[in-house]
């Protein structure tokens, strides 16, 4: 990781498709300039090829919950490059839905993130991610962070979701 943070223009979007497994089916060039991997690179590959190690396991947790339930989720990720390089984005991501309404894979759409929501989250991803580290069990580290992160969600009364949106 280089420590270095990329941006892209507020007018784009990062897009990204992928099947139900999260294997990548399709990028722009948006992706593609920002993430760093030809659109050969990302095909086929699991979405996670984008995660930066620091960002929450509990936040991927919840949106795979919530997508597997046919929800639609807004989520604040920081993303990893290609070459090393760091790229907060606000994604909104949906199930794409087969003419059954059954689950055939996932579509993102990313922008470009408040900074003030950023430095409101960047403490709570760290308590959040400290809370995973502090255990020898992935496992375990998953479900404590898990907990941290839905007694701060009980606390504001509201999801993931309306929680973002509210900063």
């Amino acid at each position: 990781m280089t420590g270095r943070e990329k941006t892209f223009p507020e007018n784009e979007l990062i897009v990204s498709k992928t099947d139900k497994t999260g294997r990548i089916t399709y990028v722009n060039d948006v992706f593609i300039g920002v993430s760093g991997y030809t659109e050969t690179e990302a095909k086929g590959q699991p979405h996670s090829i984008v995660r930066h190690p620091d960002t929450p396991r509990c936040l991927f947790k919840l949106m795979w919950d919530m997508l597997g339930h046919g929800e639609e989720v807004f989520v604040y990720i920081n993303n990893l490059a290609k070459n090393g390089d760091h790229y907060w984005v606000f994604a909104h991501v949906t199930p794409d839905l087969d003419p059954n309404g059954d689950i055939i894979g996932y579509h993102s759409n990313r922008r470009v993130p408040r900074r003030d929501v950023i430095k409101k989250l960047e403490p709570l991803y760290k308590k959040l991610f400290d809370a995973e580290r502090s255990h020898a069990s992935s496992k375990d580290g998953l479900e404590a962070s898990s907990r941290l992160l839905n007694e701060v969600l009980k606390g504001e009364g509201k999801n993931y979701d309306e929680f973002v949106l509210s900063l």
